[in-house]
């Protein structure tokens, strides 16, 4: 990783490179997603299984595009004791992290005799959409806990999930068993972006979603930019990314593992160290180099690092804990001695891990905060996955005579600035006992009168 004195021309010049690594949707990428949209929106289930027979299975057939409870049974026998055990322990982390975010509706009466309140309602039906990585083979099990679960907890009746499935027709046992685990009502087998036009539509097989989440490629990702509006969506996520602060007290070898744990997730992914100490700084880059050679995913890591890699050696830590709000990373480590100092400095991050024994995959799996996190600076106004994106809140409001006579005034006042005369005229006219004899004045007559 090369090293940049912050600030620095270079260093802004790379930095600018970082951040405007976001992809883009090509002319040709949009056209194609829009046809699949259009497609399964007017064919339904028969564009759905011609999608999955080309790019994922032949074997797929409107009779087993959703996994039976045979599958399911298979599955539990396919899968270790062991991984149901780590399963079950990040499950029950995650729900008891996210029960927290829980809220309720309420009634309140601030002023004589007005009552306002919020309703808080689960939407009726979501999507989850997960991954299937390669063939089907490298299971995205924790994607499936970290967003069905919000909604299991929000109230949420109808969960579905959608997944390619296998070349033979079958789903990962192992996403299986995560899906019966957290009570995934209906799995799918199909994936990119026909199945995001399959929940946001509805397809007679496939039921309409309310909410679709969950991470995908450029597709996945361009369907639900535009699905957005019909459906709720979580966010419109980017490439993984991974910023770390670091003082004289961080183990290069422990900073230099968890750049790699991004790197290695997508050439188009960014790993950051920030440190005010320039042996650090040079430790840790010597310990990248190192431990790159063993990965298995060698190539995509080098390519993130030459591409989207940087140190940035800053003058103090607060000058590094400006740079990091000013980048707004998906995940902001602080191996730092003392990290819960500096809590109040973090302004922008999706999730912050603090100390030497926190590595961003805690985070990931089984530490309980969701890992669907905002990417691409996106911090700066948005938030993790939570039970908030499965819930609806319904304002309340109630006035009696007396309160309503109060306060008429100034709502006869601001409309009428706004030269909203019906607006101003469904006020007075009640001031008037329900007479309104004025041919389309009324609204300014009687305002003036109460002024």
């Amino acid at each position: 990783m090369k090293i940049y004195a912050y600030p620095s021309s270079s260093a802004e010049k790379r930095l600018s490179v970082i951040q405007g690594r976001v992809q883009s949707f090509n002319p040709k990428d949009h056209q194609a997603v829009a046809r699949i949209l259009e497609d399964v929106r007017k064919h339904g289930d028969l564009a759905v299984i011609n999608y999955a027979n080309r790019f994922d299975s032949p074997c797929l057939t409107i009779e087993n595009i959703q996994a039976g409870f045979q599958e399911y049974e298979t599955a539990a026998g396919q899968v270790s004791p062991e991984f149901l055990a780590s399963l079950d322990r990040a499950a029950s982390q995650i729900e008891s992290f996210h029960r927290k975010q829980s809220v309720k509706s309420w009634i309140d009466t601030p002023r004589p005799g007005t009552l306002l309140g919020q309703i808080v309602n689960p939407v009726g039906t979501a999507g989850i959409y997960v991954p299937g990585g390669k063939a089907g083979m490298t299971p995205l099990v924790s994607t499936v806990l970290m967003c069905a679960i919000p909604a299991r907890i929000a109230g949420v009746s109808t969960l579905v999930m959608a997944t390619p499935s296998t070349p033979d027709g079958t789903v990962n046992p192992h996403l299986l068993a995560a899906a019966r685990r957290v009570g995934i009502d209906a799995v799918y087998k199909v994936g990119s972006a026909w199945a995001i036009a399959a929940m946001a539509y509805g397809t007679g097989i496939i039921p309409k979603c309310d909410v679709i989440v969950g991470p995908g490629n450029i597709y996945v990702t361009l369907a639900k930019k535009m699905v957005a509006g019909s459906v709720g969506i979580d966010m419109i996520a980017g490439p993984s990314e991974i910023l770390i602060i670091a003082d004289e007290s961080a183990n290069p070898e422990y900073t230099a593992a968890d750049l790699l744990s991004q790197a290695e997730h997508d050439p188009m992914a960014s790993a950051i160290l920030v440190t005010p100490a320039q042996k650090t700084a040079e430790q840790v880059a010597e310990a990248v180099y190192r431990q790159l050679k063993d990965l298995v995913r060698q190539d995509i890591a080098e390519a993130s690092l030459k591409n989207f890699g940087a140190v940035f050696v800053v003058k103090d830590i607060d000058a590094a804990f400006d740079l990091s709000n000013a980048i707004s990373p998906e995940h902001l480590e602080l191996h730092l001695n003392s990290p819960l100092e500096y809590i109040e400095r973090i302004r922008n991050a999706g999730a912050v891990f603090m100390g030497h024994y926190t590595p961003e995959p805690v985070g990931d799996y089984i530490a309980g905060p969701n890992h669907v996190l905002p990417t691409s600076g996106t911090a700066r106004f948005s938030s993790a996955l939570s039970v908030d994106h499965f819930i609806k809140k319904t304002s309340l409001i109630h006035y009696s005579e007396t309160a309503f006579r109060q306060e008429a005034p100034d709502i006869i006042r601001l409309a009428e600035i706004e030269g909203l005369g019906a607006h101003a005229r469904s006020v007075t006219i009640r001031l008037n006992g329900g007479l309104d004899n004025s041919r389309g004045d009324t609204a300014h007559i009687l305002s003036d009168k109460i002024r």
